[in-house]
């Protein structure tokens, strides 16, 4: 890999070359089109010599020890610390995006450090991380640079996950979550004039990507809305999207409602009142949901997991700590034997609430 800590012209994969010379990208739905020296939207894919390059891989906007539950991923390994990174751009332009320093970035003095592949993967093992997460930025855009360390991080035993909001193409989906033992999808909305104006993009691309990860994947995922208000908050629209979920998705797959704060180009918005999520969480539990969360407020209720056989908690949080433990080692409630979906092990991660900044050196 040594080549490719040049950090600028890696070569990128899914695209190809249009009749009129451009090249188009391959990765997202959005399928830039560019002209030689040109970047998508993305800002991270460019044109160069007659192909399509990556311009950030090996160099990222930082690394952290985060609580697994972060992500947020309640059912998958729980308590655990989990390496973080990213890098810079997106193919969405959220405008709520609560991340914009990262992903609207276009200063490269925001990959302020780098590391190939296996150094990440040596990091995360010494730091007694039991995964990797791809995040801050949505890693569907520098692809090759994800996919390579995930192979890294499997070969020395540790879990890959992708915080993601799904932007993505049949093709290149396929091989992008092919490396990812879990994934924490952003489902934005529930219409499509949300994700056209809002967000730039497109819903049913979205849950296409849910599905195929349903279905055709053995990837433990989890999906995260973040409610805001007057805009995607109303009982009819989150009432849509939770009957949905446990249709097409079944009802064991974990359903997180965050809480909106004023930011990027919404700063005009209020903070999302609790009670918002609360009876988000009791229309989507209704529908059949089994485990829905609330997030970004102080909620153990809403924090914690339940079992959905006699009801009794089987893993108690308060904010990102856990308290109450009551599955066996095999992931079964120890009252009535019922198992939990998810991926566990025998004994719950003891990190915590911490976050701890690291610089990984080559």
């Amino acid at each position: 890999m040594t080549n490719a800590m040049e950090g600028s012209r890696f070569p990128g994969r899914y695209w190809h070359r249009l009749d009129d010379g451009r090249v188009q990208c391959d990765v997202c739905p959005r399928e830039c089109k560019l002209h030689d020296g040109q970047r998508g939207l993305c800002f991270v894919r460019a044109a160069a010599d007659g192909g399509m390059v990556l311009t950030t891989y090996g160099r990222s906007s930082g690394f952290c020890v985060d609580p697994i539950e972060k992500k947020p991923l309640n059912h998958f390994l729980p308590g655990t610390p989990i390496l973080s990174f990213g890098t810079a751009g997106c193919n969405l332009t959220c405008k709520f995006c609560q991340n914009w320093d990262i992903s609207k970035a276009r200063e490269w003095d925001k990959l302020n450090d780098s590391a190939d592949p296996d150094t990440i993967a040596r990091a995360a093992v010494q730091l007694g991380c039991r995964s990797v997460a791809f995040t801050y930025n949505d890693p569907v855009i520098f692809l090759e640079y994800a996919v390579d360390v995930a192979k890294a991080c499997h070969a020395r035993g540790l879990r890959t996950v992708a915080v993601t909001a799904g932007y993505i193409k049949p093709e290149a989906r396929r091989e992008f979550f092919a490396h990812m033992d879990g994934a924490n999808v952003d489902l934005k909305a529930f219409t499509e004039e949300f994700y056209h104006s809002v967000c730039g993009g497109q819903l049913e691309a979205v849950k296409d990507t849910l599905v195929y990860l349903k279905h055709e994947t053995k990837v433990w995922f989890e999906v995260t809305t973040l409610l805001i208000p007057g805009e995607n908050d109303s009982a009819e629209e989150v009432d849509a999207l939770s009957r949905w979920m446990a249709e097409a998705l079944g009802p064991d797959v974990p359903l997180h409602f965050s809480a909106f704060h004023p930011d990027w180009k919404m700063r005009d918005k209020d903070n999302t009142p609790p009670a918002t999520l609360t009876r988000a969480r009791d229309i989507a539990r209704a529908n059949g949901m089994r485990h829905v969360y609330t997030g970004n407020v102080h909620d153990p209720k809403g924090g914690s997991t339940y079992c959905p056989g006699c009801g009794a908690v089987l893993i108690g949080r308060d904010w990102y700590q856990l308290s109450t433990w009551t599955l066996t080692p095999e992931g079964d409630c120890a009252a009535c034997g019922h198992k939990l979906a998810g991926i566990f092990e025998p004994r719950p991660g003891n990190w915590g609430p911490r976050r701890q900044a690291v610089r990984l050196h080559r």
